[in-house]
């Protein structure tokens, strides 16, 4: 699999890698980018056959909220079937394992989540990524990974585990500060099992019966930064773990995307000063993945197939972003250097943890020349 490939004639400054579940995970956790939750009882089989969404590298399976509870038996049966099609077809020839999106099941609860895997075979497993762990917090969270440790080891493959952090416990202010150090301990214990950390903003926002416009940002929900917050300061730390951006509830599908008369720099700027890029809803999402990035989430879950190409655009890092990475991390002196822009000042030591995010996710995502080129790689009416 491959970011980007919806718009295959971009010229980047340098091309994202492929990418499977058996990449090094210390660059797959990057990798993931618009993560799409689809019903675990929908049958997803011939869209993945037909590469029918070129730009979709990530899927989840739910079990949970998607999911009705008395289909949860059916929905497991389904998500078998189409892990058996998508290994068989590769095996036999008949789908190129490059077009394989990364699949990932959100099981309902542990008890859930221990009768699907049951239920699991080593073909269905090398097609499965890994699982999604609801409401994980620091009672059930050591039950969850060490089943899953359990599940690797009785397969010898890898299926990893993505905690969602969204229980009321971090919600609370009283609460929250020691659970997620609880939370911290569980992820250390487990650490190479850990893709990615995931939260749940609209849980979150439920908790005090708020709820986000289409006008505004998670970050603009003062209780729910608040949570954002102390969960990337706590495990976010010295880039411990990628922690990726909630979803963004509001979509409308752009009819004709003009954007020829934009100016080469300066999305930024149009979308902080919210002069209009697509429309209302895309701009809101573009505006909150700017401000993701500015603090430390990479990708975000999305619910909307329209979500998908918006989010893994801008997830590219710009050729000056890249340059003054590798003048950081290739710098054995420290101290104070120009940056590539003649803009900025890099910092060797305080800025290297920037740097080597800013290089792997040049790696999974690409290369390109300027702020304007976003513009140009999501532009595709598709």
């Amino acid at each position: 699999m491959k970011h980007h490939l919806y718009n295959p004639d971009f010229k980047f400054v340098i091309e994202p890698e492929s990418f499977n579940k058996y990449t090094d995970r210390e660059l797959l956790q990057y990798c993931l980018g618009a993560t799409m939750y689809m019903p675990s009882t929908k049958d997803f089989t011939p869209k993945i056959l037909s590469n029918a969404m070129p730009g979709l590298t990530t899927i989840v399976f739910c079990f949970e909220d998607a999911c009705p509870e008395d289909m949860v038996l059916q929905a497991e049966e389904n998500v078998h079937n189409i892990l058996d099609t998508v290994t068989n077809s590769i095996d036999n020839g008949s789908l190129s394992s490059d077009i394989v999106p990364l699949i990932f099941v959100r099981v309902r609860n542990l008890e859930q989540f221990k009768h699907f895997s049951k239920g699991l075979t080593k073909n269905q497993v090398r097609s499965l990524c890994g699982i999604n762990f609801p409401k994980f917090n620091a009672e059930n969270g050591y039950e969850y990974y060490s089943y899953l440790k359990d599940l690797n080891e009785k397969f010898g493959e890898i299926i990893y585990g993505m905690p969602i952090i969204e229980d009321e416990l971090v919600a609370y202010k009283e609460t929250r500060i020691q659970e997620l150090i609880g939370i911290k301990k569980i992820l250390d214990k487990y650490h190479d099992l850990v893709l990615q950390v995931r939260v749940g903003g609209t849980d979150f926002s439920s908790v005090f019966g708020v709820r986000r416009g289409v006008d505004y940002s998670i970050y603009d929900i003062m209780t729910v930064k608040e949570c954002l917050c102390d969960i990337l300061n706590i495990c976010g730390r010295n880039n411990d773990y990628i922690i990726s951006g909630p979803v963004w509830e509001y979509f409308r599908a752009p009819k004709e995307l003009m954007f020829e008369k934009l100016p080469e720099h300066g999305l930024d700027d149009y979308l902080m000063k919210r002069l209009p890029i697509v429309n209302n809803e895309i701009d809101g999402l573009l505006r909150e993945v700017i401000l993701d990035k500015a603090n430390g989430f990479v990708g975000r879950t999305v619910i909307h197939p329209t979500h998908v190409k918006f989010v893994n655009a801008l997830m590219a890092v710009t050729k000056e972003e890249y340059e003054d990475a590798s003048m950081i991390l290739g710098n054995k002196t420290g101290g104070v250097i120009k940056g590539a822009g003649d803009n900025k000042m890099n910092e060797i030591k305080p800025h290297t943890n920037w740097a080597k995010k800013i290089i792997n996710r040049a790696r999974a995502f690409g290369v390109i020349e300027n702020e304007g080129a976003y513009v140009r790689l999501f532009a595709l009416n598709k």
